[in-house]
């Protein structure tokens, strides 16, 4: 019993204490010959109240009944996860402080050095990373996203603790600024503690974004001492953050994901400034409209963003897209482009030559010089307020001028030398607005009021007028066509008889070369027959020669013979005619003889059957009689007297001479 009794004495007087190794242990001291504390709630000097350090696991001894043990757990922080400080005790924070100041080498751990140095009360600055911490937590509550450590106190603690929690939580201030390059975003910093901006700054410049100055360099917020040591200023940051992971103290600053800046390829971004320094205009004397500073200056910037993606702070300022590749501006009212430049023009009222009332629709190519983009914006504020303000009125009325010098058909009919001529003439109206106009389209005139059929009457006169005009060109082509079709067909027929002709055409060139080896040949055998010929000639020269001797001997033997027969034959006819009377006798005797004959041969009788007399008078004998009597006076040359029976004169016997 009385064992028992000793054990519990020692038990109430806390004078022998067990800690576990995971647990941590708060002491406070009931009494103290020092008295108690005149100010916080952590007694420095050995006074009653708690006391800074802490007991970690084991057995503990104490002055019996002189210390109560608060036994917590170990502060533990999970992995990827904020834990937020609170000090019960401390320095008050100034005026212009939202969070507690922590110097470099604070550690909640220790809490007498806390203190000492300086340390201020209320929510800190520095934050708790992962991991376990054996933190008194009578002096410091820790905030965490699945539970608050604190040794309770009092019930105002709680509601404190539960709405400090409620804004962190706000702000999903438990977990670390985690931006993903996928998501095409940036973080804009909005710093909640520090000495605020200057008059008329709407954005606090970057500050310690140099990782060579250690004492600066906050390392993209996440340490609130070195960002205020390098004189940085609460409000919205001009420095973003960008892919990465940040432990940022959600009560130092707070953090609102925004868009990148994407400028396509055929865009280039005209950058305004809000914030920065006064820039030197770079414009140019010829400038009026306003002022181009350097990039990073207060302005519009002299230089446009390229194509690519840019972390710019649109709280900073605005980036007008420009494109540079050609657009088109249409005015018509159904018809609006993907810029939306267009959406507010609308067709072109005209007022035609004749009093038509018709609206044009009209279309404008446009580019603009990258280099000139940022002159535009400087001019207009935007490529829309441009279109609406400038270009609809000037391009209006240049069109209702272009109306009220034309009839509809004119316009109708002259829409190509309309279009090239306001090409050229509006070319150097844009160029005073450093546009670059490419080309003017203009479409058919439509009625101004519905109902109006006025103008499709006369594009009815058109088409039929235009309908005429095909039919005769179609006659024109049609009598083409058939002369066309008549050469086609001689050139068929040429080309079936081309078979033919090119046949022909060979065989006379096969006829020429076997004419040509026949002359070649018939030449070769003339030539062998002239040879030949010579040949014989000579051969028959020699044999003629002889032939020709022996001929001539034998010619002048019969020459001789034939001279005596002619002669002994000379001499019996000329022994006849003198016998016969002479010559003519003689041939009267041979011519009788002769017929004689011949009326022998015939068997013609010789005294006719009917006999006619006649002839003159006195006269006697026959015809035949008569007739032969001409014919031998005829063929004797002797007068008929002599055939009559009259003796011919004796002729003088001719001198002969003996061969």
């Amino acid at each position: 019993m009385l064992a028992l009794l000793l054990v519990g004495l020692i038990a109430a007087s806390g004078m022998i204490r067990y800690i576990g190794n995971d647990r941590v242990a708060v002491v406070e001291k009931l009494w103290s010959p020092s008295g108690s504390i005149r100010s916080g709630i952590i007694a420095l000097s050995g006074e009653a109240g708690f006391q800074p350090d802490v007991l970690r696991g084991g057995l503990h001894f104490f002055v019996p009944f002189q210390y109560r043990l608060h036994v917590q757990s170990l502060v533990t922080i999970p992995q990827g996860r904020i834990g937020y400080v609170f000090a019960r005790d401390g320095r008050p924070l100034s005026p212009d402080q939202a969070l507690a100041a922590n110097a470099e080498d604070t550690d909640f751990q220790q809490t007498r050095a806390f203190l000492e140095a300086g340390g201020q009360k209320g929510p800190q600055r520095k934050v708790l990373r992962e991991g376990s911490y054996a933190i008194n937590l009578a002096q410091f509550v820790v905030v965490t996203k699945d539970e608050t450590f604190a040794l309770q106190l009092s019930g105002g603690d709680t509601a404190l603790l539960d709405q400090m929690a409620e804004v962190i939580e706000a702000r999903d201030g438990f977990e670390p600024v985690v931006i993903k390059d996928a998501d095409d975003q940036i973080g804009v910093v909005t710093v909640h503690d520090g000495p605020g901006l200057a008059s008329g700054e709407i954005i606090a410049p970057a500050v310690g974004a140099d990782p060579a100055d250690a004492r600066t360099f906050h390392n993209s917020f996440q340490d609130p001492e070195k960002f205020l040591a390098a004189g940085g200023r609460k409000g919205r940051q001009l420095q973003v953050l960008v892919e990465g992971t940040y432990y940022v103290n959600r009560l130092f600053a707070t953090v609102e994901r925004i868009s990148k800046t994407v400028i396509e390829v055929g865009q280039v971004g005209v950058v305004v400034s809000y914030t920065g320094a006064a820039g030197v205009d770079t414009s140019g004397e010829g400038y009026r409209h306003g002022e181009l500073v350097e990039n990073g200056r207060r302005g519009v910037w002299t230089d446009p963003l390229l194509p690519g993606k840019y972390a710019f702070n649109t709280y900073a300022g605005r980036i007008t897209l420009v494109p540079t590749t050609n657009f088109i501006l249409k005015w018509e009212a159904q018809a609006i482009g993907s810029h939306k430049f267009d959406e507010n023009l609308a067709e072109v009222s005209l007022i035609t030559k004749d009093a038509f009332e018709p609206t044009l629709p009209v279309s404008v190519v446009v580019h603009i010089d990258y280099r000139k983009a940022p002159l535009v914006i400087q001019r207009f504020g935007d490529i829309k307020r441009l279109v609406e303000q400038t270009l609809d009125p000037m391009v209006s009325a240049y069109f209702k001028n272009i109306g009220q010098t034309r009839t509809l058909i004119e316009l109708l009919q002259d829409r190509s030398e309309i279009q090239s001529l306001s090409s050229k003439e509006m070319q150097a109206k844009f160029g005073v607005y450093n546009l670059e106009l490419q080309e003017v389209l203009i479409g058919t005139p439509r009625p101004n009021a519905a109902g109006d059929d006025q103008i499709e009457r006369i594009l009815t006169q058109l088409r039929q007028r235009q309908i005429a005009d095909e039919q005769v060109g179609t006659y024109e082509r049609q009598k083409l066509a058939a002369q066309k079709e008549r050469e086609l067909r001689e050139a068929e027929a040429q080309a079936k008889q081309q078979t033919a002709i090119t046949e022909s055409e060979l065989s006379i060139q096969v006829q020429q070369n076997q004419g040509r080896a026949n002359l070649a040949r018939s030449e070769q055998e003339a030539e062998q027959t002239r040879t030949l010929a010579r040949a014989e000639a000579d051969q028959m020269q020699f044999l003629g020669a002889g032939e020709a001797k022996k001929v001539v001997a034998l010619a002048a033997a019969e020459a001789e013979r034939v001279t005596k027969v002619g002669l002994a034959q000379a001499k019996a006819i000329e022994s006849q005619v003198a016998a016969s009377g002479g010559p003519r006798f003689q041939l009267a005797r041979q011519v009788a003889e002769r017929f004689a004959e011949a009326l022998e041969t015939s068997g013609v009788d010789v005294v006719p059957k009917v006999q006619i007399a006649g002839g003159a008078e006195g006269g006697s004998g026959g015809v035949l009689q008569a007739l032969l009597t001409l014919l031998m006076a005829e063929k004797l040359d002797l007068p008929l007297s002599v055939l009559d029976g009259e003796p011919p004169a004796a002729a003088p016997r001719p001198a002969t001479t003996d061969a």
